[in-house]
């Protein structure tokens, strides 16, 4: 089994569940900055020309939600629910919800502040983040008062979903995202970070 990554937030929640769960795979750095994402042979494993992307024998799986499922299947976890049709359906609530509003409200603050650090490719645009904030905030209020009283997202545990929500979250403080004041935000992601294989998810070099 082959998993495709780069230091970016999709990889990195695949390789801290990769690491949390003791999953033997090997870990094939794709250099993006020298184009190895549009290489033939990758883009004939993912179309999409992103990572991650899972080989397991025939298959090529990719998107991050469902190798994370794929994964948890394969190691019997519950961090996907897959014997719960209820709790597969919670789990899905919130993995549905992070692409649909969480990750496109953080995101630019994530790219401006990381991504471009990480790559290179210039400084941080934090005047044009400012009209990012409503929307960070709106979900923000979402997101807080459903952890009030919870330690995790969904099913009263760890799953997948927290990783999902919490990849790019996790750099609130050097993104500058406007979270200081949602306490159970922060608080949740200060709690995964006690979780070994989160707060180091990269491989070994």
């Amino acid at each position: 089994m082959k998993i495709y990554w780069f230091k970016a937030q999709a990889p990195l929640r695949v390789l801290a569940l990769v690491k949390h769960l003791g999953i033997e795979a090997e870990l094939v750095e794709v250099d993006m900055m020298a184009g190895g994402l549009r290489a033939p042979d990758y883009a004939a494993l993912n179309p999409n020309l992103k990572a991650p992307t899972l080989v397991d024998g025939d298959q090529a799986l990719w998107e991050s939600s469902a190798i994370m499922a794929a994964l948890c299947i394969r190691a019997g976890s519950d961090l996907w629910p897959a014997n719960d049709p209820a709790e597969q359906v919670e789990v899905l609530r919130w993995l549905s919800w992070n692409d649909g509003h969480w990750a496109q409200a953080v995101g630019p603050f994530y790219f401006e502040h990381v991504v471009k650090a990480t790559f290179g490719i210039g400084p941080a645009d934090v005047e044009g983040l400012k009209s990012g904030v409503a929307d960070v905030l709106k979900f923000a209020r979402v997101l807080d008062g459903h952890l009030a009283g919870r330690s995790h997202v969904a099913c009263g545990r760890l799953t997948i979903a927290d990783f999902q929500l919490a990849s790019m979250a996790r750099y609130w403080r050097e993104s500058q995202m406007p979270l200081s004041g949602f306490t159970n935000i922060v608080r949740w992601l200060d709690g995964l970070m006690q979780i070994p294989a989160w707060a180091d998810p990269w491989p070994a070099k």
